[in-house]
Order: structure tokens, then C-alpha cells, then sequence
């Protein structure tokens, strides 16, 4: 997706997911129910984000033009003030803390996310690691092997050209 449809995309769900909550949010019994707006809004930052960051494949003007500085400096803030009023809505509905609380399992979920894919990577690595060595094991037996025989077949054909002369 090109930069500028995933801002798009990104400011677009935004918006829906904090039109949503406000339509919700006073009949709402418990967070768990606009949770999955939450999420959206969320992404829908995250995709406004990334496409500010990812400017590869456009030409200068379209990276550096004031237009374009301009759409994603402004989209960014929208994104902002969108989420700043989902968590007074959020505060003000289930208590004061409650979008500080979310805020912070979230960091915290996606902190031990990062930490559980670089344990996996390490792991990964380790078994790449032992499975190298066992390899290199594997070969220095096959060869000690070969040369045993080698040496077996010679001492053999030796000891049969000294029988036979």
C-alpha cells in the first residue's frame, strides 16, 4: 500500500472508530465493548504513522513538498486530537485512569510481544547454532571414518603384497 492510501486508510479509521465510541460509549456496561474500536483507533494511528514514515518509491516533491509535509504533519495531529477525546470519553464513562490503564497494558502487552519475538529469534539462532555443530561433528566422524578405513585397506593391501612377493 502506498504511503499516502495508508495514511488515508489510517486517519479513516480513526475517525470511524472515534465516531463509534461516541455513539457508544454512554450505553457501553463495560470497556470490553468498545475494546475493539479501541484497537482500530489504535492501528488507524499506527497506519498514519507509518505512512509519515515510509517515503520510499516517491519522488522528492511528493517525500519533501510543502503539500505533502503538510497533509501528514495535519493528519497526525487530527489522529491526536481524535485519540485525546476518545480517552477523556473513555475517563469520564468507566473513571478517571481507565485510558492511563489502557495505555499502559497496552505498552506493556506490546513490550513482551517485542521480548517473546526476540527470545524466538534467539532460540532460532541456538538451534541454527547446534544444528552447525552436530554438522561438524557429523563430518569429523565420516571422516575419521574414511581414513580408517583408508588406512585399514592399506595396512590390508600391504600386508597382502608382502604375502604374495
Amino acid at each position: 500500500m502506498e504511503p499516502i492510501s495508508t495514511a488515508l486508510a489510517g486517519i479513516s479509521l480513526v475517525k470511524a472508530s472515534v465516531e463509534f465510541i461516541k455513539s457508544n460509549i454512554n450505553t457501553a456496561k463495560d470497556i470490553g465493548e468498545i475494546a475493539g474500536q479501541i484497537d482500530a483507533l489504535f492501528t488507524g494511528q499506527k497506519q498514519v504513522q507509518e505512512a509519515s514514515n515510509k517515503k520510499t518509491g516517491l519522488g522528492i516533491a511528493d517525500q519533501f513538498g510543502v503539500q505533502s509535509v503538510a497533509k501528514e504533519m495535519i493528519d497526525a495531529k487530527l489522529a491526536a486530537e481524535q485519540i485525546a477525546e476518545v480517552a477523556r470519553m473513555v475517563d469520564f464513562r468507566f473513571g478517571h485512569g481507565t485510558w492511563a490503564a489502557i495505555l499502559a497494558e497496552r505498552a506493556k502487552r506490546i513490550q513482551e510481544a517485542k521480548e517473546a519475538r526476540a527470545r524466538a529469534r534467539k532460540a532460532e539462532l541456538l538451534r541454527q547454532q547446534e544444528m552447525l555443530e552436530n554438522f561438524k561433528i557429523g563430518a569429523i566422524a565420516v571422516g575419521l571414518v574414511v581414513v580408517i578405513i583408508g588406512l585399514f585397506i592399506g595396512v590390508l593391501t600391504a600386508t597382502a603384497s608382502a604375502i604374495v612377493k
